[in-house]
Order: structure tokens, then C-alpha cells, then sequence
């Protein structure tokens, strides 16, 4: 087995640092785990490592914050634990299976649906009066988030839109076009 590139290391130990703060502050720690998530390609791309097979690392480190955003759901009662338990298992198991098959199109079948009911109701538990989840706002806060989340690992995963351009590249488009410049 060959050692760890130091690049490899400082990703894993950035992935598991932006996910610890969701234990004391759940909806910004929340926000801050998957602000990790999302720069962690610039990671990659600045420290050059071409040999990380970065989805399957990406699927074991998504692994890490969304435990952590469980423990932090397990806290809570009612429909809002329950919801959270299933949602977090239905990712788990096309995680698993991506994982295992390489597939991406697995995670268009298996969106990871709990992060975003996790963020809505760590938002909503800052509401000075509890929410009362009846089937209607249940139904209508799930399809919400899952339509959310389908736009995003379509894109991700079955447009594939990022899949030619590197984040640095990326970044470089985006600063061109807000100074209209070449």
C-alpha cells in the first residue's frame, strides 16, 4: 500500500474539520459541512491530485457530515427525527450502491434528500414558535427540498455539467464574466 499524498491528507482533514461545527451550531455548522463539500474540488484542483479517484473519496467523506447531521437529527422528536432516520438511510443505500457499481446515475435514483430537509429544519427550529408538521406542510416541505436536490444531482451526476472544467477554471469563468472581461 503506498503512502498518502500530503494534497490527499489536507482534503480529508478539511472535509472532516468543515463537518464538526454541525455538532454546536446545527444549521450554520450545516451550512459550513457543505460549504466543505463544495470546496473541496478546489482543494483538488490546487493541490494537483491526479491520482484521487475523487468521487469514490467524495461519497465516503459525504459519509462523515451526514452522520454528524444525524446525530444532531437524533436529537430532535417526532416526524422531524423520523423523516430525518429514512432519508438518511435512503442516501445511505445508493451511496453504497454507487459505491459499489460506479454508477452515478444511482444518485439521480437516490438523492440526498436529507441534507436539505436537515438545513430546513435546523432553520426552522430558530422560529420562536415550535412548527406544527401536519401532512400537507410535510408533504409540500419534502417535495420542496427533493425538487431542490434532483436539480443539483442531475447536474452533478446526470448532466455531468463540471465534469469537463476543473474548479479553477470554473472560478476563472465566473471572475471574467462579472468584470466583462477576457
Amino acid at each position: 500500500m503506498r503512502s498518502m499524498e500530503p494534497g490527499i491528507l489536507v482534503f480529508v482533514v478539511f472535509r472532516v474539520a468543515t463537518a464538526l461545527p454541525v455538532l454546536r451550531w446545527p444549521l450554520a455548522g450545516g451550512l459550513i459541512a457543505i460549504g466543505g463539500d463544495l470546496a473541496d474540488l478546489l482543494l483538488r484542483d490546487l493541490f494537483g491530485i491526479g491520482s484521487l479517484d475523487y468521487q469514490l473519496l467524495d461519497k465516503l467523506l459525504d459519509q462523515v457530515y451526514l452522520l454528524l447531521f444525524l446525530v444532531v437529527a437524533l436529537r430532535w422528536s417526532g416526524i422531524e427525527r423520523q423523516v430525518s432516520v429514512a432519508l438518511y438511510l435512503y442516501r445511505l443505500v445508493g451511496s453504497v450502491l454507487f459505491l459499489l457499481t460506479d454508477e452515478r446515475l444511482l444518485l439521480l435514483l437516490f438523492p440526498n434528500v436529507f441534507e436539505p430537509w436537515f438545513l430546513l429544519v435546523a432553520l426552522l427550529h430558530h422560529r420562536r414558535e415550535p412548527v406544527t408538521w401536519t401532512p400537507r406542510l410535510l408533504a409540500v416541505a419534502l417535495v420542496g427540498v427533493t425538487a431542490v436536490k434532483l436539480v443539483q444531482e442531475w447536474a452533478l451526476h446526470g448532466g455531468r455539467i463540471f465534469d469537463g472544467i476543473s474548479s479553477l477554471e470554473f472560478l476563472d469563468q465566473v471572475r471574467r464574466w462579472l468584470t466583462g472581461g477576457g
